[in-house]
């Protein structure tokens, strides 16, 4: 068996393969001994190809042998995708969603799918039917959520690269807890087609990585316009690995008071105020600026998201796919399966959305909502007039306990506050690791840019890890 660093990136991997130095076959080989090894512990994959190395793939392709790992609401052909969830047991999609098209194009072999919360509903991963992730740092806490098996995967070495959806902050925040790079697209940027939804207002695909590079790698193949895709955007797609160069000096970061707030952990904001310094070193312009609606951003997500939630999951009835419970009526039937089929907190979600879309409630709650958010997007605009991205603590804390918040909602939803406001914006970003705590466990630097304007975030986001050493950094396990 070959010896893997762990520290190899995607591209330094396909130029062992381009010098014929490792074959395609023993990467794969590799991982599946890696996955056998360890997954016991971390319970990153709710399934792993076993007959993956009879896959056949371009030989000649930007991806060709490198492994990924898919987060388990994303459409694979005749694999089983069930969002972590007993309503979809044994649903296998007859189509690719256009990313694993896009992937498989260039020569990617998929490893498997990733574990999560229940239609990416929790900041945990602890939703899952299949039970909950660990953190590789430390097995007893969680790694985030919801792609917090597509994030622990890649920290421990699972995977080369994975694919995770973001609603409110569901790429970045595991990825921050996890040590890795977490990155959200600007809404429209990457297809969502084939990925089954949450909030189809909110959702994006997004790449995890162990480097910028790599997210910027993997950015290239997967952006772009898709017209099986309505929210997809016809905007051209730059090359992203040329934004990663040295020079920075004269970017304007703006810096929004609302985010180093009371309740944000003491080292958390220590190690994000090192990195803003870090960078200001290395030329940057740093200035204060104000998001003022910030504050309204959580309440308004967990009005507009959940009213999409149960929308989309009005179509899981036994009827159709998935799960169906036997019953003697239709609608015993309809309640006997999504009784038994969802779990707590997807139930939770489908009736908070369903009662703030129901009459005379949609007044005063949704449309309230939507235009908080019409708010929040327009302070953006205006605050990137004055500043090229803008910079934040990724999430409030580290990783917690296994069991800490999940019998608390509120307290759980707390968990995405300094992630959420991009989705609603529809604005690009990204998390990158910042440092670790006097408990070793990872800190997630958070870079926002205006629309579109994802190679700004890449450009700063590299210079960051160029200068420092945090991404090289890999759990015991």
């Amino acid at each position: 068996m070959i010896d893997l660093s762990r520290e190899t990136t995607i591209t330094q991997l396909i130029a062992l393969i381009n010098k014929k130095e490792i074959e395609q076959r023993d990467i794969v080989k590799y991982y599946l001994k890696r996955i056998e090894d360890i997954d016991n512990k971390i319970h990153a994959f709710v399934l792993v190809n076993k007959r993956i190395e009879e896959q056949t793939h371009k030989d000649n392709g930007r991806l060709s042998g490198i492994p990924v790992v898919i987060k388990d609401n994303i459409c694979v052909e005749g694999e089983p995708t069930t969002c972590a969830s007993k309503i979809l047991k044994d649903f296998k999609p007859p189509y690719n969603a256009t990313v694993i098209d896009r992937l498989k194009e260039e020569g990617a072999v998929l490893l498997g799918k990733a574990n999560m919360d229940e239609f990416a509903f929790g900041s945990s991963s602890e939703t899952s039917c299949y039970g909950p992730t660990r953190n590789p740092w430390d097995l007893s806490r969680v790694p985030g959520g919801s792609s917090g098996g597509s994030a622990a995967a890649v920290a421990s070495g699972e995977a080369m690269f994975a694919l995770g959806s973001d609603t409110g902050g569901s790429i970045r925040q595991p990825a921050a807890m996890c040590g890795v790079v977490g990155l959200k697209p600007t809404y429209g940027r990457v297809s969502r087609y084939g990925l089954i939804a949450f909030a189809s207002s909110l959702d994006q695909i997004g790449p995890i990585t162990r480097t910028v590079e790599d997210a910027a790698y993997v950015m290239n193949i997967i952006s772009g316009f898709d017209e099986k895709d309505s929210t997809s955007c016809n905007v051209e797609v730059p090359d992203y690995t040329r934004a990663l160069t040295d020079d920075i000096k004269g970017i304007r970061v703006g810096i929004p008071n609302e985010y180093f707030v009371e309740g944000i952990e003491e080292e958390v904001e220590q190690k994000v105020k090192e990195a803003i310094q870090l960078l200001e070193d290395l030329g940057i312009q740093v200035k204060s600026i104000s998001l003022p609606s910030t504050k309204y951003a959580l309440s308004a997500y967990y009005l507009i998201a959940p009213a999409e939630a149960s929308s989309n999951l009005a179509r899981f009835d036994g009827v159709q796919y998935g799960l169906r419970e036997k019953a003697d009526a239709l609608d015993k039937m309809y309640k006997q399966t999504r009784a038994e089929g969802f779990g707590e907190e997807a139930i939770r979600r489908i009736i908070l959305g369903t009662y703030s879309l129901s009459s005379g409630y949609y007044e005063d709650y949704y449309l309230k909502a939507q235009k908080v958010r019409a708010i929040i997007r327009a302070e953006f605009n205006k605050a990137f007039d004055e500043v090229d991205c803008i910079i934040t603590p990724t999430s409030p804390t580290t990783a917690f306990k296994i069991g800490e918040k999940i019998e608390d909602p509120l307290k759980m939803y707390l968990s995405d506050i300094f992630t959420i406001p991009a989705n609603l914006a529809g604005i690009p970003a990204i998390s990158i690791p910042c440092g670790f705590t006097s408990s070793n466990l990872p800190v997630g630097l958070q870079i926002l840019a205006n629309a579109f304007d994802e190679e700004t975030i890449f450009k700063v986001a590299y210079n960051y890890q160029k200068n420092t050493d945090w991404h090289n950094r890999r759990p015991l396990l």
